[in-house]
C-alpha cells in the first residue's frame, strides 16, 4: 500500500484519474487559496524528488551520462516541458518563472532557455525539466514595427485575408486566393497613386502653376519656372522612392528571420501541413518582382495618361502599349499558381526578374521622354486623367470585392458542413484592408491640400484642389464611422442582459455558496465574463463594418460623374452641402487620429506592457501567416518559429526525452501547427497543453481550411490525445477547443475530443482568504503558470508521458 505521499507525488489524484477532465480546484473548496498552494507545491516537490531519485538509479545503472544527454540539461527518459509564450511577449523569466536562466539553443531573437544548472529550482510540477522558446523578437523590432503599422497595414490585412479562404473544392479556393492576389496587385497602384497625387497633381502641376501657393515656398519656387514636363519628371522620383521604401520595410527583416528547413514530416490532407514547409522565400521574391514591375507600370500609366491628355506623339503611344502590357502580364502571372507557388527556381523566377528589369527601363524611357518633350500640355487645373484613373481603380477594387464576397459564398455552399460557424473572413478582412488602404491614400492627398492652401477661407479653399474621388471617400468614411458606432452601441446594449445572464449562471455553478459580503466582488465577475462574452459579437460587427467598407468605396466612383459631395447630396436629399464639407472634415481628422494612434501606439506597444497586450496581439496575429498575397507585407515569423521547434522537439525525443508542450494564447497556435509539422514517431513522445488558446474560438472560425475541427482533430491524434485545454470564462480571446461543458455536464461532443477541455474557475475564490488582506484577482487572458490547475495538468501529462515507454 503506497503512503498518502508517495500518491501526492504522482502528479495527480486518483480522483482526477477517474474524472478525467475536472481538476483538483474544487469551486466549493473551504480552505484559503495560500493553503491550497502551499499543498500543491509540497506534491510538486515530492514529485520532483521522487524524479531525481529515479534519474540517480538510472545513471548508477546505466553508467555515465552522453554527451548529447548532457548538453540537453538531463538525463534520458525525462520530461521535458517546452514552455512557449503568446504574443504579450513576457521575459524567459516571467515564462520559466524562474529568476537565472541561460540559452541553449537559438539566438537572441528566437531561442531555448533554461534554468541555470545550479540553480536550486531547475524543475517544474511532477519533476519536469523545465525550458522556454522565447520568439517575441522575431517579427521585428520597435521601430519597423511602427513604420510598418502606418505603411504596411493594408498590405498585411490583404496577406491575411488569402488565408481565411474555407475549406472546400480546390478549383474553388484557387478562384478565391487568385481574387486576393489581383486585389493586392491593386493596393500596390493605389499607393502609388497616392502618392503621385500628392507631388506630381497638388505640386509639380497644380502649386508650382499658383503664385500664391509658391509665395514663401523657396523649397518649391526653384522648380516653378521649368517646363511642365521637367517638373513631373523630376518629382517622379519621389514615387519611386515610395516604392523602394516599401519594398525595403518589407524585406529588411527578412535578412533576421532566415526561416530553417525541418526534418521530413508526416503526410497530410490538411492544407496547414501543407504550408510549403513554412517556407515562402521563392513565392515572394517572384511576388515581390511582379509587384514592383506592376508599381513601376502605374507611374508610368499616370505619367503617360498625363502626357497624352494633350496631342499624343509616337513615342508616347509606344511607351503606353508597352506599360499597358507590362501591367496585363503582371495580372496574368498573379493568378498563375504555376508561376507564383512552385517551389523550385525555374523558369518562373527568370520571367518575374525579365519583367521587373523591363519595368525599370520602361520607367527610365517614359521620365526621359516626359522631360523632353515639348509640345503644349492641356490647359487644365488638375494633372489630366488622374482623377478618373483613382476613379477607376476604386471601381476596379470595389468590384474585386463582390467578385470575392460571391466566389466565398460559392465556396462555402460546397464545403463540408462544420459544428461551428464559420465567418467569411476573406472578404471581410479585404475588405477592411482595402478599406483602410482608400482612406489611408484620400487623408495624404486632402491633407496635402489642405496644407497647401495654407488654411485658407472656405471661399478661397479652391487653389489647390484633391481629385473628387479621394472626396467621396472620406465622406464615405464619415458615414461609415457613425453607422458603425451606433450599431456597435446598439449590439452592446442589446446584447448585454444575455451576456449578464450567461455570467450569472456560471457564477451560479462556480460560487454556489458564495457569503453575502462576496456580492460586489461577484458583480466585478459578473461584468469580467460579461465582457469576454462580446468577443462572439465581433463576428457580425466585422461583417458590418466591411460592407461599410465597401460603401465608401462604391462612393468614391462618383468622382467618374465629376459630382462633388456636397452639392450632389444637397441636390439628391436636401441637406445641406455645408453639413457634408463638415463631415469630410470631422472624417479627415478621423483619420489623421488613427494615424496618430497607430504610431503613438507602435512606440509605446513594446515600452507599456498593456500597450505590448493589445497592439502585439493585432501585429502577431498578422505577420504569423506567410507572404503568399502582397509580398510588401510585414515577414512572416512563423517561417522560422515553427521549423524551429519541430528541430528542437525532434532532437529532444531523439535523445530519449519525452516532450510536453505548453503553449498560452498564441503560443498554442504555434504548438498546433508543429505538431502537424512532427517527423514520423515523433508525436508519440509528445504530449501538449494549451491555455488561453484561440485555436476554435479565433482561428477555427476565420480560417477553416487550416484550423478546422478536422484539422484540430488531427493534432490529437498525432499526440495520442495527451492534450489537456484549459480555458476561464472571464478570458476574452481564448476559450475551449472541442466542448464547452463545465464539470458535471455532459459534454457537447463525444471521443477523444470530450477529454480535452477543461474550464479553470476564475478567480478561484471571491472571498479574502484568511491569510491575505484582498480577494484574488481575476486572471482572465493573462498567463498563470502558478495556477493549482496548471500545475496539475502538468504533473497529470507528464506522468501519461512517462506511461508511454
Amino acid at each position: 500500500m503506497r503512503s498518502a505521499d508517495s500518491r501526492r507525488s504522482t502528479g495527480y489524484t486518483s480522483k482526477a484519474r477517474t474524472r478525467g477532465r475536472s481538476c483538483r480546484c474544487r469551486l466549493d473548496d473551504e480552505r484559503p487559496l495560500r493553503v491550497r498552494v502551499w499543498a500543491v507545491e509540497e506534491r510538486v516537490s515530492a514529485a520532483t524528488a521522487v524524479a531525481r531519485a529515479t534519474a540517480r538509479a538510472r545513471h548508477v545503472d546505466g553508467g555515465a551520462m552522453t554527451e548529447a544527454a548532457a548538453a540537453a540539461g538531463g538525463l534520458p527518459d525525462e520530461v521535458v516541458e517546452l514552455r512557449v509564450h503568446g504574443v504579450s511577449g513576457a521575459s524567459t523569466e516571467q515564462v520559466l518563472d524562474r529568476p537565472n536562466v541561460r540559452q541553449v539553443a537559438g539566438d537572441s531573437k528566437g531561442g531555448f532557455y533554461r534554468p541555470r544548472s545550479g540553480y536550486p529550482d531547475t524543475r517544474g510540477p511532477g519533476g519536469v525539466l523545465l525550458e522556454a522558446y522565447r520568439w517575441s523578437d522575431l517579427p521585428s523590432s520597435t521601430a519597423v514595427r511602427t513604420i510598418s503599422l502606418l505603411f504596411l497595414l493594408p498590405f498585411m490585412l490583404c496577406n491575411v485575408a488569402i488565408w481565411m479562404h474555407p475549406a472546400g473544392w480546390s478549383a474553388r479556393t484557387t478562384v478565391v486566393k487568385s481574387l486576393c492576389r489581383v486585389l493586392a496587385l491593386t493596393l500596390t497602384a493605389l499607393y502609388v497613386i497616392a502618392v503621385a497625387g500628392v507631388v506630381l497633381d497638388l505640386i509639380a502641376w497644380q502649386c508650382m502653376a499658383s503664385p500664391r501657393c509658391l509665395a514663401g515656398r523657396s523649397w518649391l519656387s526653384w522648380l516653378a519656372g521649368q517646363p511642365i514636363g521637367l517638373r513631373l519628371a523630376v518629382l517622379a522620383l519621389i514615387p519611386v522612392a515610395a516604392i523602394g521604401l516599401v519594398w525595403r520595410l518589407g524585406a529588411r527583416p527578412a535578412q533576421t528571420v532566415q526561416p530553417s528547413r525541418a526534418p521530413r514530416t508526416v503526410a497530410s490532407a490538411h492544407e496547414l501541413t501543407a504550408v510549403d514547409q513554412w517556407t515562402s522565400n521563392p513565392r515572394v521574391q517572384r511576388l515581390r518582382a511582379i509587384h514592383v514591375a506592376a508599381a513601376f507600370a502605374t507611374l508610368d500609366a499616370v505619367l503617360l495618361t498625363a502626357r497624352a491628355g494633350g496631342r499624343a506623339v509616337a513615342v508616347t503611344v509606344t511607351l503606353g502599349i508597352l506599360t499597358g502590357g507590362i501591367l496585363a502580364a503582371c495580372l496574368v502571372l498573379a493568378v498563375t499558381p504555376s508561376v507564383i507557388d512552385r517551389a523550385a527556381a525555374g523558369w518562373n523566377d527568370s520571367i518575374t526578374r525579365v519583367l521587373r528589369t523591363l519595368a525599370y527601363v520602361v520607367t527610365a524611357m517614359v521620365v526621359v521622354a516626359v522631360a523632353t518633350d515639348r509640345t503644349p500640355w492641356p490647359a487644365e487645373s488638375t494633372l489630366p486623367g488622374y482623377g478618373v484613373t483613382v476613379a477607376f481603380l476604386f471601381a476596379a477594387q470595389t468590384l474585386l470585392l463582390l467578385l470575392l464576397w460571391a466566389a466565398v459564398l460559392w465556396t462555402r455552399s460546397g464545403a463540408r458542413a462544420g459544428p461551428s460557424p464559420r465567418a467569411p473572413g476573406a472578404p471581410v478582412v479585404a475588405s477592411v484592408g482595402t478599406g483602410v488602404a482608400v482612406v489611408f491614400s484620400s487623408e495624404l492627398v486632402y491633407r496635402t491640400a489642405d496644407l497647401l492652401n495654407r488654411d485658407a477661407p472656405a471661399a478661397d479653399r479652391m487653389v489647390i484642389n484633391p481629385p473628387l474621388p479621394f472626396r467621396w471617400a472620406i465622406f464615405g468614411l464619415f458615414v461609415a464611422v457613425v453607422t458603425a458606432a451606433t450599431l456597435a452601441a446598439v449590439v452592446t446594449l442589446v446584447s448585454l442582459p444575455a451576456r449578464r445572464r450567461a455570467a450569472c449562471v456560471a457564477l451560479a455553478q462556480d460560487f454556489p455558496h458564495a457569503p453575502s459580503e462576496a456580492a460586489p466582488r461577484l458583480r466585478q465577475v459578473e461584468k469580467s465574463i460579461a465582457r469576454a462574452r462580446f468577443t462572439e459579437r465581433l463576428g457580425p460587427l466585422a461583417v458590418a463594418y466591411a460592407l461599410l467598407a465597401g460603401f465608401t468605396m462604391a462612393t468614391s466612383t462618383l468622382g467618374l460623374l465629376q459630382l462633388d459631395p456636397g452639392q450632389a447630396i444637397e441636390t439628391w436629399t436636401r441637406v445641406p452641402a455645408g453639413l457634408v464639407d463638415f463631415g469630410i472634415g470631422i472624417g479627415s481628422y478621423v483619420i489623421a487620429a488613427l494615424v496618430v494612434g497607430l504610431v503613438v501606439g507602435g512606440i509605446f506597444a513594446y515600452r507599456t506592457p498593456e500597450f505590448r497586450r493589445y497592439v502585439g496581439v493585432w501585429w502577431d496575429l498578422g505577420t504569423f501567416w506567410p507572404r503568399t498575397a502582397h509580398p510588401f507585407a510585414p515577414p512572416c515569423y512563423a517561417e522560422r518559429a515553427v521549423p524551429e521547434l519541430s528541430r528542437r522537439i525532434t532532437y529532444l525525443t531523439g535523445e530519449g526525452h519525452t516532450v510536453l508542450l505548453t503553449g498560452h494564447s498564441h503560443g498554442s497556435v504555434l504548438l498546433a501547427a508543429t505538431v502537424l509539422q512532427l517527423p514520423p514517431g515523433v508525436g508519440e513522445r509528445v504530449a501538449l497543453l494549451t491555455y488561453g488558446s484561440p485555436l476554435h474560438r479565433l482561428y477555427a472560425r476565420w480560417c477553416p481550411a487550416y484550423f478546422g475541427d478536422d484539422v484540430l482533430h488531427e493534432v490529437g491524434e498525432r499526440v495520442g490525445w495527451r492534450w489537456i485545454n484549459l480555458w476561464r470564462d472571464t478570458d476574452p480571446i481564448g476559450g475551449w477547443v472541442f466542448s464547452p461543458h463545465r464539470p458535471g455536464e455532459p459534454p457537447t461532443v463525444y471521443g477523444s475530443g470530450a477529454t480535452v477541455d477543461r474550464r479553470i474557475p476564475d478567480p478561484s475564490t471571491v472571498v479574502i482568504p484568511i491569510s491575505d488582506s484582498v480577494a484574488p484577482p481575476i486572471v482572465g487572458h493573462r498567463p498563470a503558470e502558478s495556477d493549482v490547475c496548471f500545475v496539475d495538468a502538468v504533473a497529470e501529462l507528464a506522468d501519461r508521458l512517462r506511461g508511454t515507454h
